[in-house]
C-alpha cells in the first residue's frame, strides 16, 4: 500500500495528487504509520492549491518530532509560502511554523515570523501573535533575543480588534509561564485600547481581554468605576464564558468601589439577570454557573438576594444541580424568605431520592441555626418529619435537632421525649452520636436517661469510635449530675474504655476522667459539664483569604472545585497567586483572630526539660559567638580564687559585714567579640547603646527580625523587655506590600524557658501600605517547654490575611532574672561551694569602664544581685545571685581591677 501511495504522490497530475495525500492523511488519523513517505508528501508542498497545501501541512506537524532531520527540507517552502501574495497562505505557513516542535527549525522560522508579525494583512498579524507564545515555549531565550515579546507589545495597540486579541492572549499564555517577568505592563492608555477592542472582538478574543483587564490594578476608584461601565455590556453577551469572565472583573474592581455610590448598587442590580440567565442552559453548564455563583453568594450575598425562586430544584434537575441549588438557597436564606424556602424544603424531604432528602433536613437545620426567627417553625418542620418514621429522615433529623440545642440552649428541650421514642430506631454513627450527646447533656430532664445510656452501653465494642466517645463522655456527664445513681454504670464504661480498648483516642479519654473524677470531683464538674460555646451559623464557608482568591478566578476550574490553581496544577508553571485589590472607602477593622496559626514548624530536638544542672551548664555555655580563645577552660587564676573562697576568705567575708549590697543585673551569656547585639553580658552594662527602661533594666534597640522580601511585603522588627515583673516583645510591623494586611496573630513554638504570648496580637486597624504600627506583646512562661539550640532560640509564627510566616530570633537571658533573685548569704556560701566544676565557665567584659559601685548598680537594674563585695589584691570581687524564671539559680564573681577595662565573670 505505501509503494501504491509513493507512486501516486510522484504522479504529475494534480488531481492524482491530491487524493494520494488525502488517503495519507486518512490513514495517519486511524494510527498507521505513514511517515515513510515524508519526503514525497513534502516534495507536495511545492502548490498553488490551498486545500492540497493545507493537507501537506497538517502531515507535516505530525511527523516533524519524529523526523526532524527531513523536516528542514520544508524550511525553504515555509519563508516561500511567508511571502505568498495570498493572505491565507502566509497565515497558514506561519500557523504550521508554530506547531512544529522541532528545535533545529526554529532560527530558520523568526526571519519568517518577523515579516509576519508585521503584515499588512490583519489575519496574518493575528496568526503571527500566537506563534510567538508557541515559539515562547520551544525556546524562549531565543523570542527574547530577537525581540518578539516587544513586537507583541506594539501589537496591543493594532488597529484590528482580533490582532489586539490574540497578542494578549499571546503575552498572558507566556506571562503565566514566568511570572516574574512584567510583560503585560498595563497602563490607562493600554486598557482603553483593549477596552476599545472589546467590543469588536470575536467571543474567544473577548475572553482573553476580561481575563487580562481582570490582573489590572486601577490607581483609583474612578480609573475602577470607569471599567465597570465599559464592561457592563458584556453581561448580556450569549456566550456563557464571556458573561462569567465579565462578571470576575466586576467582581473585582466593585472592591474598590465605594458602597454609598449610586453606581455601586446599579452594578449590584445589573449582576443578577446575567447570571440567573446561566441557569437555563443546559445542566452541566448550569452545574458550572451554580459553582460560580456558590462563591459569588458568599463575597456579595445582596447580589441575588432577591432571586431565591430561581434555585428552587426542578424534579428533573440531576442530582449535582439539586445539591448545588440547596446549597444556595441556605446561603441566601434570611427574615424576608424563609417562609418560601421552608415550605420548599419540607417538598424536598418526601422526594425519593434518599441523598437528596438528607441534605434537604439537614438544610433545614442550616436555616434555624442561620435565621433565628424561624427556629421554632424549623424545629416543628424537623419533628413533623420525625413522625413520618422514615428511618433516613428521622436519622438526619436528630443529627439537625443536636446543633439546634447547641445554638438555642434551654429553649427547645421539650421536644427530647419524641426524641427519646425513636432510639431503637437509629443504626447510623453519627445519629447515635447525636442522641447519645443529647442524652448527656440534659440527663436531668430525662428520668430514665441511664436506662437509656445503659442500652447503648451492651454492644460498645460493636460501636463506631464516634459513638463510643459520645457514650464515654455522655456517661461521665450522667455521673456528675446523679453521682448516686450511676457509679456503677460509669465504672463499667471507664473500664470498657481504657481496659479492653485498643483505640488510643478513647484510652486516653477514659484515663483523663478517670483521673479527673478520682483526684478532684469539682474540677471534673468544671471542666466536663462547662458553658460551651454556641456554634456559628455558617460552619461551611470557604476562609476569606481563599475566597477572595478565588473570585479571582471565576470561570476557571479553580471555580468549579472550589481549590486554588496550585492544589490541582502539577508543577509551579502557570500558577499565580491572585488577590482582590484592597477595599476603599469602607474603615472595617480588623479584629483579631481568636486562634493563633497552626502549622508553626516544631524544632527537632527531643522535647524534654532539661535537668537543672544541665540547664545552668548551657546557660553559661550560649553558643553565641566563638569565644576569644577557644571553649572557656578553667584557668590556674579561678582554681586559686576557688581554693581561696573555699578556705575560708569567704566564711570571714560572709560572717563580717563588709560587703556592699549594690543591685545588679548582668546576663549569662558570653560577651564575646562577634556575638551579636542586644545578646551578651556587655549589653547590661550598656556597652551597645541600648535603652534604659523605668526599672533600669537593659532593652536592646530594635533589629529586623522578619524582612518584607520573605514575608510578601511584612517586615517585622522588634527587641525585648521586662519591666517590673513583667516580660514583654516590643514589635514594629511595618507593610511594605500593595495590599491592607489585617487578621494578625501570633504563636510561639515550644522553647527552653516556656516563654508565650500572654494575650491575642492586638492589631486595632488594618494596616495599610507603607503605614507601621507599634505593638507591646505581654508574655509569661507557662508555655510548653523544649530544649532549644541555642538555648534562647525562639520560633515565632506571625498570621495575617495573606499568608503564614515564620522566623527565629535570640532572646536576651536577662528577661528571665525574676526580682526575687537575691540569695540570702548563708545559702550563697553553701551553695558556691557545692557547684561541681563542670558547671562553672569563666568569660571576659571587655571595653567596661565602670567602677564596682556603678556596675553593682547597674546590674540590680536587671536583677543581678550583689550579695557581697571585698577587695582582694587591688581588685574589687562582686558575688552576685540571680534566679531564671524556672527557678534555677545563677551564681557569679565579678572580678573588676580599677585600671582594667576588662571584667572576668
Amino acid at each position: 500500500e505505501i509503494f501504491e501511495l509513493k507512486a501516486e504522490l510522484n504522479s504529475d497530475k494534480k488531481e492524482k495528487k491530491k487524493e494520494a495525500v488525502k488517503k495519507v492523511i486518512a490513514s495517519m488519523t486511524v494510527g498507521k504509520d505513514v511517515s515513510a513517505l515524508f519526503p514525497d508528501v513534502v516534495n507536495c508542498m511545492q502548490t498553488d492549491n490551498l486545500e492540497l497545501k493545507k493537507l501537506v501541512y497538517l502531515y507535516l506537524m505530525n511527523y516533524a518530532k519524529s523526523q526532524p532531520d527531513m523536516a528542514i527540507m520544508a524550511v525553504n517552502t515555509f519563508v516561500k509560502d511567508c511571502e505568498d501574495p495570498n493572505p491565507l497562505i502566509r497565515a497558514l505557513a506561519v500557523r504550521t511554523m508554530g506547531c512544529i516542535r522541532v528545535d533545529k527549525i526554529t532560527e530558520y522560522l523568526c526571519e519568517p515570523l518577523r515579516k509576519c508579525l508585521k503584515d499588512e494583512d490583519p489575519y496574518v498579524r493575528k496568526t503571527a501573535a500566537v506563534c510567538v507564545a508557541k515559539l515562547h515555549d520551544i525556546n524562549a531565550q531565543l523570542v527574547e533575543d530577537q525581540g518578539f515579546l516587544d513586537t507583541l507589545k506594539d501589537l496591543i495597540s493594532d488597529s484590528n480588534p482580533m490582532v489586539v486579541a490574540n497578542a494578549v492572549a499571546a503575552l498572558s499564555e507566556i506571562a503565566e509561564s514566568h511570572p516574574s517577568s512584567n510583560l503585560l505592563d498595563l497602563n490607562p492608555q493600554s486598557i482603553n485600547k483593549l477596552l476599545t477592542a472589546l467590543n469588536e472582538c470575536t467571543e474567544w478574543g473577548q475572553i482573553f481581554i476580561l481575563d487580562c483587564l481582570a490582573n489590572y490594578m486601577p490607581k483609583d476608584d474612578r480609573e475602577a468605576q470607569s471599567i465597570c461601565e465599559r464592561v457592563t455590556p458584556r453581561l448580556s453577551h450569549a456566550n456563557s464564558a464571556v458573561v462569567l469572565s465579565a462578571v470576575k472583573v466586576l467582581m473585582k474592581f466593585m472592591e474598590m468601589l465605594s458602597k454609598d455610590l449610586d453606581y455601586y448598587g446599579t452594578l449590584l442590580k445589573k449582576l443578577a439577570p446575567p447570571l440567573v440567565t446561566l441557569l437555563s442552559a443546559e445542566p452541566e453548564l448550569q452545574y458550572v454557573a451554580l459553582r460560580n455563583i456558590n462563591l459569588i453568594v458568599q463575597k456579595r450575598p445582596e447580589i441575588l438576594k432577591h432571586e431565591m425562586k430561581v434555585f428552587f430544584v426542578k424534579y428533573n434537575d440531576p442530582i449535582y444541580v439539586k445539591l448545588e441549588k440547596l446549597d444556595i438557597m441556605i446561603r441566601l436564606a434570611s427574615q424576608a424568605n424563609i417562609a418560601q424556602v421552608l415550605a420548599e424544603l419540607k417538598e424536598y424531604a418526601t422526594e425519593v431520592d434518599v441523598d437528596f432528602v438528607r441534605k434537604a433536613v439537614r438544610a433545614i437545620g442550616r436555616c434555624a441555626i442561620k435565621v433565628e426567627q424561624s427556629a421554632e417553625r424549623c424545629v416543628s418542620t424537623l419533628l413533623d418529619l420525625i413522625q413520618t418514621k422514615v428511618n433516613y429522615v428521622v436519622q438526619e433529623a436528630i443529627v439537625v435537632i443536636k446543633d439546634i440545642f447547641r445554638k438555642y440552649p434551654n429553649k427547645y428541650e421539650s421536644v427530647i421525649a419524641t426524641l427519646c421514642e425513636n432510639l431503637d430506631s437509629l443504626d447510623e454513627p453519627e445519629a447515635r452520636a447525636a442522641m447519645i450527646w443529647i442524652v448527656g447533656e440534659y440527663a436531668e430532664r430525662i428520668d430514665n436517661a441511664d436506662e437509656l445510656l445503659e442500652s447503648f452501653l451492651e454492644g460498645f465494642h460493636d460501636e463506631s469510635t464516634q459513638v463510643q466517645l459520645q457514650l464515654l463522655t455522655a456517661i461521665v456527664k450522667l455521673f456528675l449530675k446523679k453521682p448516686t445513681e450511676t457509679q456503677e454504670l460509669v465504672q463499667q464504661v471507664l473500664s470498657l474504655a481504657t481496659q479492653d480498648s485498643d483505640n488510643p483516642d478513647l484510652r486516653d479519654r477514659g484515663y483523663i476522667y478517670w483521673r479527673l473524677l478520682s483526684t478532684d470531683p469539682v474540677a471534673a464538674k468544671e471542666v466536663v459539664l462547662a458553658e460551651k460555646p454556641l456554634i456559628s451559623e455558617e460552619t461551611d464557608l470557604i476562609e476569606p483569604t481563599l475566597l477572595d482568591e478565588l473570585i479571582c478566578y471565576i470561570g476557571t476550574l479553580a471555580s468549579v472545585y472550589h481549590k486554588p490553581p496550585s492544589a490541582f496544577v502539577e508543577g509551579s508553571r502557570g500558577v499565580v497567586h491572585k488577590s482582590l485589590p484592597p477595599r476603599t472607602g469602607s474603615s472595617e477593622s480588623a479584629e483579631s483572630p481568636d486562634t493563633a496559626p497552626s502549622g508553626v514548624q516544631a524544632a527537632e530536638q527531643p522535647a524534654v526539660i532539661p535537668t537543672q544542672g544541665d540547664l545552668l551548664g548551657d546557660l553559661l555555655n550560649l553558643d553565641l559567638g566563638p569565644p576569644v580563645s577557644g571553649p572557656p577552660v578553667a584557668t590556674s587564676s579561678v582554681q586559686m580564687g576557688a581554693v581561696d573562697l573555699l578556705g575560708g576568705g569567704l566564711d570571714s567575708l560572709m560572717g563580717g559585714g563588709g560587703g556592699s549590697f549594690a543591685p545588679a543585673p548582668s546576663t549569662a551569656m558570653p560577651a564575646n567579640l562577634g556575638a551579636p547585639l542586644g545578646s551578651g553580658l556587655g549589653d547590661l552594662f550598656d556597652l551597645t547603646g541600648g535603652v534604659g527602661t523605668l526599672s533600669g533594666s537593659y532593652v536592646a534597640p530594635k533589629t529586623v527580625w522578619l524582612p518584607a522580601m520573605k514575608a510578601k511585603g511584612l517586615e517585622i522588627s522588634g527587641t525585648f523587655s521586662r519591666q517590673v515583673g513583667s516580660i514583654s516583645m516590643d514589635l514594629v510591623l511595618t507593610n511594605k506590600a500593595l495590599q491592607v494586611m489585617s487578621d494578625f496573630a501570633i504563636q510561639f513554638n515550644r522553647n527552653s524557658f516556656g516563654l508565650a504570648p500572654a494575650a491575642p496580637l492586638q492589631v486595632h486597624a488594618p494596616l495599610a501600605p507603607n503605614q507601621s504600627v507599634e505593638i507591646s506583646l505581654p508574655l509569661n512562661t507557662v508555655g510548653s517547654v523544649m530544649k532549644m539550640d541555642p538555648l534562647n532560640n525562639l520560633q515565632v509564627a506571625v498570621k495575617n490575611n495573606i499568608d503564614v510566616f515564620y522566623f527565629s530570633t535570640l532572646y536576651p537571658l536577662h528577661i528571665l532574672f525574676v526580682e526575687d533573685g537575691k540569695m540570702e548569704r548563708q545559702m550563697f556560701l553553701a551553695t558556691w561551694k557545692d557547684i561541681p566544676n563542670e558547671n562553672e565557665a569563666q568569660f571576659q567584659i571587655k571595653d567596661c569602664s565602670l567602677n564596682a559601685d556603678a556596675v553593682s548598680s547597674k546590674l540590680q537594674g536587671s536583677n543581678i544581685f550583689t550579695i557581697a563585695k571585698r577587695n582582694v589584691e587591688g581588685q574589687d570581687m562582686l558575688y552576685q545571685s540571680l534566679k531564671l524564671t524556672n527557678g534555677i539559680w545563677v551564681l557569679a564573681e565579678l572580678r573588676i581591677q580599677p585600671s582594667n577595662p576588662s571584667f572576668t565573670v
